[in-house]
């Protein structure tokens, strides 16, 4: 399996005037997507609660959440998103993508408008 990455356009809103560019992982199996506290910080997202998380050797972490803006090519959504901390990596995941209409290609490892059902 090949690591995928992505860079998007993350403000505090979608009115908001001040963006950052963030390379992300696509990580379509995480839930959550995950930006430098820092970052959130600068932008003025503030976070709203804390979000527990089991890491593969079964410790827990937990990290503060909110809601920011993510863009690409124009097209955006609002999502929850992960204050990252010292060593985390930006992450990209299923929330955001599904938010933003966007499927990540297992095959060519890249993201794609999904099919839109309604009903």
């Amino acid at each position: 399996m090949g690591i995928t990455t992505q860079y998007l356009k993350v403000k505090e809103s979608r009115k908001a005037d001040e963006s950052t560019d963030v390379e992300f992982m696509v990580d379509s199996g995480a839930v959550y997507s995950l930006v430098p506290g820092k970052i959130l910080k600068k932008l003025g997202v503030e976070p709203y609660r804390e979000v527990s998380f089991a890491l593969a050797d079964g410790s827990k972490i937990s990290r503060r959440a909110g809601e920011a803006y993510f863009e690409l090519n124009g097209e955006g959504a609002t999502a929850p998103v992960i204050f990252g901390e010292k060593h985390d990596e930006p992450l990209l995941g299923a929330i955001t993508l599904q938010g933003m209409g966007l499927v990540l290609n297992p095959f060519t490892r890249t993201l794609h408008p999904m099919r839109m059902l309604l009903g």
